[in-house]
């Protein structure tokens, strides 16, 4: 026979309980907020606002025609528009731009009747980034070839009318200029060169590095709350500190196993990669190994930091959602950045795991070595410093 009173105040208890954790009680309902924004402003669109640097060697309407049309295009976001082709290409290998749109010097040359060499230089190691704005790019000068082309044979007194075919048109222009003449080649009046600065990348190549640094980061985090506030929920940490230990001493054991099980995961996880999809790491595997290490350490530490001040391990896993998640989405792990509405770019950039992101794409897509991703280097210790003393100062051993 089912109890409604006792069900009731069972409920009631629950609920009360509930009230009484404050924090678990702000997570329960600011977490879909949180993930309903995320996937509806973050991912739930079209690639948008891709940054470019375009460089004009010449000017005249040719140039300007295509300098509107460019801008024209919410895909691009234009940073820049220069005259320094090596430049271009510079800002493209700093990760300052994803491509570099070069304009010749003989653009608006329209006497010319060779077809002009438009140089597309694009950061191919962001695979996401590179399929949506290659196709378009390829697709608008396409356009302007055609349009250029038809120019160049009104300009001759060659366009066909409805009546005339190709090669009457061909004819009648071999009378005026004693010369062959091809309308394909007229037509034809851009060249569009394609320069992928690290070589055909495949999707699972772009992902790898992101699915290392989020698997570090949920390993470490989630296994804190087990080891930290799921012992002090059980007692063991109390036992623990009836003996002669130290705050620092239990937190030290805590963070050397840990961060030894997180490595030997994310190892793992390299090898399954390799033996698998066949995925090639261009820089070095030390520095690859000693990125995973930071980055445990890192989210080791913030664990550390949130299991300081909660009683269950619940509580534990109510504060970490609202942190962890969001961070899979606004650090780049799927999704460029760049592409993000201004706020989600700005969150990105607190967000640990983009730095984690960043640095490892850089050493195993691009062959980066430390020098070139120092500051990601140095950011990720800044934030290990910063959740370590935070969360050993404010470790509380009475709880």
């Amino acid at each position: 026979m089912v109890e409604t009173k006792k069900i009731i105040w069972m409920i009631k208890k629950d609920l009360l309980v509930l009230w009484r954790h404050k924090p678990r009680l702000i997570s329960i309902f600011l977490f879909p907020i949180i993930m309903i924004t995320l996937f509806g402003y973050g991912m739930g669109g079209e690639l948008q606002n891709i940054p470019i640097v375009v460089v004009e060697q010449s000017h005249g309407q040719v140039t300007d025609a295509t300098l509107n049309a460019i801008k024209g295009m919410n895909l691009y976001d234009v940073k820049d528009i220069i005259t320094d082709p090596d430049k271009a290409k510079e800002m493209v290998e700093r990760g300052e731009v994803r491509a570099a749109i070069i304009l010749p010097s003989n653009y608006d040359n329209m006497t010319d009747p060779n077809p002009k060499s438009v140089s597309f230089e694009v950061d191919s190691s962001d695979q996401m980034a590179t399929s949506a704005v290659l196709p378009a790019t390829q697709a608008l000068f396409n356009q302007i070839s055609t349009e250029l082309g038809m120019q160049k044979l009104e300009a001759m007194d060659l366009t066909p009318s409805q009546s005339t075919s190709a090669i009457q048109v061909q004819q009648s222009s071999v009378q005026v200029q004693q010369q062959p003449l091809n309308i394909k080649s007229i037509m034809n009046s851009i060249n569009f060169q394609i320069n992928r600065l690290y070589g055909d990348i495949a999707y699972i190549d772009f992902l790898v590095p992101a699915i290392l640094a989020m698997t570090v980061m949920m390993g470490a985090m989630m296994s804190m709350g087990e080891s930290l506030a799921g012992e002090r929920e059980r007692g063991e940490l109390a036992r623990l500190f009836m003996t002669p230990t130290s705050v620092s001493t239990v937190v030290g054991g805590k963070i050397i196993s840990r961060l030894v099980i997180q490595t030997a995961t994310a190892l793992v996880l390299i090898g399954a990669a390799i033996v698998l999809f066949g995925i090639t790491i261009n820089g070095s595997m030390l520095l690859t190994i000693l990125l995973l290490v930071l980055t445990a350490l890192c989210f080791v530490g913030f664990g550390i930091m949130i299991s300081a001040r909660v009683s269950t391990q619940e509580d534990y896993i109510q504060m970490v959602m609202p942190f962890s998640m969001p961070m899979m989405f606004i650090s780049g792990v799927f999704y460029p950045i760049e592409t993000m509405p201004w706020i989600f770019q700005k969150l990105a950039y607190i967000a640990p795991l983009t730095y984690a992101n960043n640095a490892l794409r850089g050493v195993m897509l691009k062959g980066f070595t430390i020098g070139d991703i120092w500051i990601e280097v140095a950011v990720l210790l800044g934030f290990t410093l910063l959740f370590f003393a935070m969360g050993v100062t404010r470790f509380n051993r009475d709880i």
